[in-house]
């Protein structure tokens, strides 16, 4: 018949109207927001913080010192295979972003978006500025942490990089140095003081569930990458508050993040204070 579509369907199966309405929305409770966080976090940086837990417990009880060990953060998946280890570099850096897209996503669900994190382009100028000072006070002041940390014995060597000496390797540092940023301060800053809040906790106690979580995930470092980030947790905290935008902060960790990982890449072996 002219006008109307013939639609196959199984026996038994009634067939899907083209005017069937979707259900209404449901009203996100207190108790759904509290377990969609959950599941964030366990998709996400809550797992990176067990994961981190665990690789401590096997530092800590190593038959030799946390500081003759040693944390790589960028190493190569695949040795001598360079083309297929920058494949496996590039989808791993594609996939860590996916918890951030769901972010968006949810936010987009309940009516706002992730412009509400301040995580867009509207002030970006003022965001790198902003991004710039950050990093400049930060990265100094940790970078004399760690190197602290690790002459006391409660510090892993970390080794930033130990990619091959390949053509793709700066880059592939930037774009993970980027990737860390995004999905750190989109998810612990941006999002989780965002639902936090919506679900009553007082202002200290949010602060404190976020530069926790920081901490936490990096402890496969050891005391000092625990201790450093929840300190960086909390001044990240303080500034959201006062800015409410994460671009800047995400702007001042790539920064760091980037600084490390080339800077680790220029300078290693050839300056007697950097371990290696």
């Amino acid at each position: 018949m002219i006008g109307r579509t013939a639609r196959a369907t199984a026996p038994g199966v009634a067939p899907v109207s083209n005017t069937e309405t979707l259900p209404a929305p449901i009203r996100l409770t207190r108790r759904l927001l509290g377990q969609e966080l959950i599941l964030v976090l366990a998709l996400s940086l809550g797992a990176s913080g067990v994961s981190a837990l665990i690789s401590f417990v096997g530092s800590l009880t190593a038959p030799v010192s946390l500081r003759a060990q040693h944390a790589t953060l960028n190493g190569s998946i695949t040795p001598g295979r360079p083309w297929l280890d920058l494949t496996w570099h590039l989808f791993n850096i594609a996939s860590a972003l996916v918890p951030v897209a769901l972010v968006a996503y949810l936010l987009v669900r309940e009516g706002s978006s992730i412009r509400a994190l301040g995580f867009d382009l509207t002030q970006r100028w003022s965001d790198l500025g902003k991004g710039f000072l950050v990093a400049a006070a930060i990265g100094g002041s940790g970078l004399l942490l760690y190197l602290g940390a690790r002459a006391s014995g409660a510090n892993l060597t970390v080794v930033p990089s130990a990619l091959p000496d390949v053509w793709w390797r700066i880059p592939v540092l930037i774009l993970s140095a980027v990737q860390n940023a995004v999905v750190e301060e989109v998810i612990v800053v941006g999002y989780m003081l965002r639902r936090l809040g919506q679900l009553g906790w007082s202002w200290p106690a949010t602060v404190a569930a976020s530069a926790l979580l920081r901490g936490s995930y990096h402890l496969y470092q050891g005391v000092g990458g625990f201790v450093g980030n929840v300190v960086m947790g909390v001044i990240f905290c303080w500034l959201y508050s006062r800015w409410r935008r994460v671009a800047p902060l995400v702007i001042a960790h790539g920064l760091i993040d980037t600084v490390a990982f080339v800077g680790y890449v220029l300078l290693a072996g050839h300056v007697s204070w950097l371990p290696t």
